[in-house]
């Protein structure tokens, strides 16, 4: 436990801002997992929205620095990928 006022504050502010981090990160993991299902039912329109959703959800964590900015790219690329190869089928 810390015996500083200011670290106990710190303390705090950490907590509250993981749990916001991974509210945040849990909705976009949700959002992933509704993309794979509809790809994997062949809704390629459901899942054209679902990617654009994903999307920006993705640039705004990388806003607030929940995803380090090369990290968000990745995600993204690798979503398009899955994407552009399942509406080829």
């Amino acid at each position: 436990m810390p015996q500083l006022k200011q670290s106990a504050k710190r303390l705090r502010q950490s907590r509250k801002k993981a749990t916001v981090n991974k509210k945040i990160k849990d909705g976009i993991d949700y959002l992933y997992r509704q993309l794979k299902k509809t790809l994997d039912s062949k809704e390629i329109d459901k899942a054209k929205e679902l990617a654009k959703q994903l999307s920006k959800s993705i640039d705004k964590a990388c806003e607030k620095h929940i995803y380090q900015k090369n990290n968000a790219a990745r995600k993204k690329s690798r979503l398009m990928k899955k994407l552009n190869s399942a509406s080829k089928k």
